[in-house]
C-alpha cells in the first residue's frame, strides 16, 4: 500500500535529486484517481474558485469552501500527504485569527498541511503556525490573490530589485519553518538560484525546470474545461473536456432518438406468477388498500403450510 509522503522524507528527496510531484484536486473522485497515479502531494488549492465554482480570481472562496472541498479529497487520498490553501483574508489579521483559521483547515478538512501566499510580510504567522504543530507550505512569485495589486497575471522577478526580494522572501519562509516554497510564474534562472541556496523544496509552476518539484492544477494538466486557453507553462496530457462533451452529447442523441434505453437496459419481472402491482405496492395490492388488509381472515395452520409450500416451489398434495 502506498504511503503518505512526510516533510522530512521531502527534504531528503530534494538532497537525492529526486523530482516532487504535486497536484491540484478538489474532490472524492479526483484526488482518488491522483493517489491511484502515484502522485506525491495534493494540493487543494483556492485554485477551486476558478475552475469549480466558476469565479474569475481565487478572492470569492471562503474559507467554508476550502473546508468542504479539502475533507472530500482527504477521503478520496487517504494515503497521500494533502495540503490545502488558506484562502485570502483568513491570515494577515493578526495571528490568533490565523491560527484559528488554520486549526479549522487541520481539524474539520483533515489537511497534513496549509499553503499560504506570501514572504517576508507573512513569517511571524508562520512561525507561529509551525509552533502550534500545523505545517506551513509557502507560496511566493505570482501569488493570485493579490492578482489586482499585481495588475494581473504576469511573470515576476524580472527586474534585479523584484528578484533580490523573491530571494529575501523565500529565506524568511524557511526561516520561520515553512516546509516547502511554491514558486509561480518566476523567471527560470531566479527559481534555480532560490532553489539552490534553500535547504527546503521549492515547487515550481511556471518557474521552469531547477525547481525540487513541479505542481499543475488538474483541471490543465487535462483540458477539462470549456473553452479551454492554452497557458504556456502547462502541457497538457489528456483532452478530457472533448471526451465529456462528446460522451454527453451522444447520450442526448440516444435519448432523443429512443435509441437509449434499449432492451438490454430494462428489467423484466422476475416471477411472472406475481403481479407488478404487488411488488409496488400498487392498486389491487393489500399494502395498497390498508382496510381490506385488516379485515382479511387470519390463515389457519393449512393456509400457513400452503403458503410456505408454495415459496419454496413446491405442491401440496
Amino acid at each position: 500500500m502506498k504511503q503518505a509522503l512526510t516533510i522530512t522524507k521531502m527534504k531528503k528527496m530534494k538532497q537525492a535529486g529526486e523530482p516532487i510531484t504535486m497536484l491540484t484536486a478538489y474532490d472524492y473522485p479526483s484526488a482518488k484517481l491522483a493517489e491511484e497515479a502515484g502522485i506525491d502531494i495534493i494540493l487543494v488549492g483556492d485554485s477551486l474558485g476558478n475552475v469549480v465554482l466558476g469565479y474569475d480570481t481565487t478572492i470569492p472562496v471562503t474559507l467554508d469552501d476550502m473546508v468542504y472541498h479539502t475533507r472530500a479529497t482527504v477521503r478520496g487520498a487517504t494515503n497521500t500527504f494533502v495540503v490545502a490553501d488558506l484562502s485570502f483574508m483568513t491570515y494577515r489579521l493578526g495571528i490568533e485569527t490565523t491560527l484559528r483559521n488554520a486549526a479549522r483547515l487541520m481539524q474539520e478538512g483533515l489537511a497534513s498541511a496549509v499553503k499560504m501566499e506570501g514572504g517576508a510580510d507573512i513569517a511571524d504567522e508562520v512561525s507561529a503556525l509551525v509552533r502550534a504543530g500545523i505545517p506551513v507550505m509557502g507560496h511566493i512569485g505570482l501569488t493570485p490573490q493579490s492578482v489586482h495589486q499585481l495588475g494581473g497575471y504576469k511573470v515576476q522577478g524580472k527586474l534585479p530589485k523584484e528578484a533580490q526580494q523573491l530571494i529575501d522572501d523565500a529565506k524568511a519562509l524557511e526561516a520561520a519553518g515553512a516546509f516547502a516554497v511554491v514558486l509561480e510564474l518566476v523567471t527560470e534562472p531566479l527559481a534555480e538560484r532560490i532553489t539552490k541556496e534553500l535547504s527546503i523544496p521549492t515547487i515550481g509552476i511556471g518557474a521552469g525546470r531547477a525547481c525540487d518539484g513541479q505542481v499543475l492544477v488538474f483541471h490543465d494538466l487535462l483540458q477539462y474545461a470549456s473553452p479551454y486557453r492554452e497557458k504556456k507553462f502547462v502541457k497538457t496530457y489528456a483532452d478530457i473536456g472533448s471526451t465529456i462533451r462528446t460522451a454527453i452529447g451522444s447520450y442526448v442523441s440516444e435519448v432523443k432518438a429512443r435509441v437509449f434505453p434499449a432492451e438490454q437496459h430494462a428489467f423484466g419481472v422476475v416471477e411472472p406468477s406475481v403481479e407488478i402491482s404487488n411488488l409496488y405496492g400498487g392498486a389491487g395490492s393489500a399494502a395498497a388498500d390498508p382496510q381490506a388488509a385488516q379485515q382479511q381472515p387470519e390463515p389457519g395452520n393449512e393456509q400457513v403450510q400452503e403458503k410456505e409450500l408454495q415459496h419454496q416451489g413446491g405442491v401440496k398434495a
